[in-house]
């Protein structure tokens, strides 16, 4: 520790977020990331370098937190850089995406603000591209293995970056035009702007993987003749299913899914469409339905694309400011937070007062434009048979039961259905032609290593069911390590995710 007092000196400060109306005008990262090197060697002081640092147990990656820490304190970039990429292969998109259960379990997070840990990360990421210390690590010899991986988000690519790292040649197939899976058609632009793939993508390359796009395996591709020409196959196509809400009125036009709106905006961002998504919220009156971080994406979404209003529906009732009694330390909470989506929206409401013109009252504390312990009754169409409204009902917080006398209706143009996943797709011939068979939570069987079948192996959430990055990156790398081992007897890469196949965390 630089300073074994720093943790009672140093507030917490983050990472400053650009001026609202300077960031809902485009499409760059919400983040001032320039406004971190300042302040991060302080920020990385304030680490305690405990005896037993629970950071580790939050971190499915089981990332040496409190290492880079030390080393962000003297400024020794490179040496931060190789422990963290030591465990983690993709920092600069868990330092964007994560919603950091490490900083909940940090120990300092007791009774202070917790260490900014996701903002020391992504810093390290960063200077770790801009001073070169991100080069590529091509094998030293080749095993003349080979493995086909099927899906280019965070769990295939991690897999793929370890298995041709340690000599197997490894080939990705994507069924998109481009790599990355939800990363890339998922996640929008102001959380993450898309030149971070395409930089570990060219990273990849030169190490020597392989890449085939526009291939769907099932339909374009039989997998039982891919799994005749390689010597293991790994499905990493993630939970992509989406959960329906069979309401009166859900066929009408403008009522969308979210993965319907979300990779079309993405794909305007680079340039398709004329720059013009073909599902637009401009001038709309829009509800989200769905209080996760889909929904909040949606949200930030339709708030660049020039929505007249929006309001957002969560199921669940508005959650406490401090940590709830049966959420004790180290375990990630359930709290009230704000994204800089909802910010955006709170205060562009309170300026243009749209609102007021709109008719809708406004639903949450301090202007958020969020209502909570809401369920959505019907969709109300016009004589086109587009939607023009929905009726909403209040539901009791334990048993999500409605209550009577508490229905709303709420102008509604288009409607965004953001909730959730519940397993892989499987209506590609897929699962069918490797044998591959659904739990119960309707994601594909697995062992303790990974092993759908013999030669054939899950990663990610096609295997754990929809979760967090981190989750799916720290599944990749573990099931790297089962491959390896099987092909060879033995392994020397790290298999970091923990014992049982559900988060402790989150």
């Amino acid at each position: 520790m630089a300073d074994p007092r720093g943790f009672l000196t140093t507030r917490r400060q983050e990472c400053a977020r650009r001026p609202i109306r300077e960031r809902v005008r485009d499409w760059r990262e919400v983040y001032d990331n320039q406004s971190l090197l300042p302040i991060i060697g302080a920020q990385a002081g304030r680490c305690m370098d405990c005896g037993i640092p629970f950071c580790h147990e939050g971190c499915p990656l089981g990332n040496l937190i409190p290492e880079w820490n030390d080393l962000v304190q003297y400024g020794d970039w490179e040496a931060a850089s190789e422990r963290l990429h030591a465990t983690n292969n993709f920092p600069e998109f868990t330092g964007r995406l994560c919603p950091a259960p490490c900083e909940t379990a940090c120990v300092l997070a007791i009774n202070q603000p917790a260490v900014t840990i996701k903002n020391v990360e992504v810093a390290i990421a960063d200077q770790a591209w801009e001073r070169g210390y991100a080069e590529p690590l091509p094998p030293e010899r080749m095993t003349e293995r080979t493995v086909a991986v099927i899906g280019s988000g965070p769990a295939g690519l991690a897999c793929a970056q370890q298995l041709t790292r340690i000599g197997h040649t490894v080939r990705v197939f994507e069924r998109d035009d481009r790599l990355g899976g939800l990363l890339r058609y998922g996640i929008p632009e102001f959380k993450m702007e898309k030149h971070h793939i395409d930089r570990r993508l060219e990273q990849m390359r030169a190490e020597g993987t392989l890449f085939r796009t526009q291939v769907e395996v099932g339909r374009d591709l039989n997998a039982a003749e891919l799994l005749r020409s390689y010597d293991a196959v790994v499905v990493a196509v993630g939970a992509t299913a989406w959960k329906e809400l069979p309401v009166p009125g859900r066929g009408l036009d403008g009522v969308h899914q979210a993965m319907e709106y979300l990779p079309l905006a993405n794909r305007a961002c680079n340039g398709e469409f004329d720059g013009e998504s073909p599902i637009s919220a401009h001038g709309r009156h829009v509800v989200i339905v769905g209080g996760g971080d889909t929904g909040a994406d949606c949200l930030g979404t339709v708030t660049r694309q020039g929505a007249t209003s929006v309001v957002q529906l969560d199921i669940n009732p508005l959650p406490h400011e401090d940590r709830a009694s049966h959420e004790p330390w180290p375990v990630y909470p359930k709290v009230y937070r704000v994204s800089p989506a909802h910010e955006e929206a709170r205060e562009l409401t309170r300026l243009r007062g749209e609102w007021e013109r709109s008719g809708v009252p406004l639903p949450g504390p301090d202007g958020d434009i969020r209502v909570f312990s809401a369920s959505t009754f019907r969709f109300e169409g016009d004589e086109n048979g587009h939607v023009r409204a929905l009726h909403l009902v209040g539901v009791e917080p334990d048993q999500r039961r409605p209550q009577t006398g508490t229905e709303r209706l709420i102008p509604a143009d288009l409607v965004l259905i953001a909730l959730g996943f519940h397993g892989p797709e499987t209506d590609s011939g897929l699962a069918d032609q490797l044998g591959l068979r659904l739990d119960e939570r309707h994601n594909f069987v697995r062992d303790s290593n990974f092993a759908a079948r013999d030669r054939v192996f899950v990663s990610g959430d096609a295997g754990r069911g929809q979760s967090l990055i981190v989750w799916a990156i720290a599944d990749g790398r573990a099931t790297a390590a089962a491959i390896d081992r099987y092909l060879m007897g033995t392994t020397t890469l790290p298999a970091p995710i923990r014992s049982t196949d559900r988060p402790l965390a989150v």
